[in-house]
């Protein structure tokens, strides 16, 4: 397995996403925000590995938050992240084999005052490079 490319990818993603959106893009929850932001989140890697060299599948969980009233707003951008990481992403170390979306849940937070819709893609990577990981 290789988990090393996990920095890299989330860089990469990091900057796709600053590059395609028009909100911000975090990596750390901020709960006093307002308005509407993407927020990168938990991962989940299985090792997939074979005889051709190392890789791994994350699981990775993009967030859509927005107090606007709604779900127009939040579905928009959320529409926005999946056309922006659906694009090849050039990784530091490694390579993306692929990206799939997966599922996307959409609910109300704060008694209706704020909207989330987390959007689970699948990225295959590929880690030939020599070393311990």
């Amino acid at each position: 397995m290789s988990y090393a490319i996990s920095a890299p990818l989330q860089a990469a993603i990091y900057a796709r996403l600053t590059e395609a959106l028009r909100v911000p893009v975090l990596d750390a929850t901020d709960e006093a925000r307002g308005g509407t932001w993407v927020l990168i989140g938990p991962e989940d890697v299985r090792d997939r590995s074979d005889v051709t060299g190392r890789g791994a599948e994350f699981r990775l969980v993009i967030s859509v938050l927005s107090d606007a009233s709604g779900f127009q707003e939040a579905k928009a951008v959320a529409g926005q992240v999946g056309d922006a990481l659906v694009r090849p992403l050039e990784l530091e170390r490694g390579r993306v084999v692929g990206v799939w979306f997966d599922r996307a849940q959409a609910r109300r937070l704060n008694a209706g005052r704020a909207r989330r819709i987390d959007l689970t893609f699948r990225v295959r990577v590929e880690d030939n490079q020599m070393g311990d990981v």
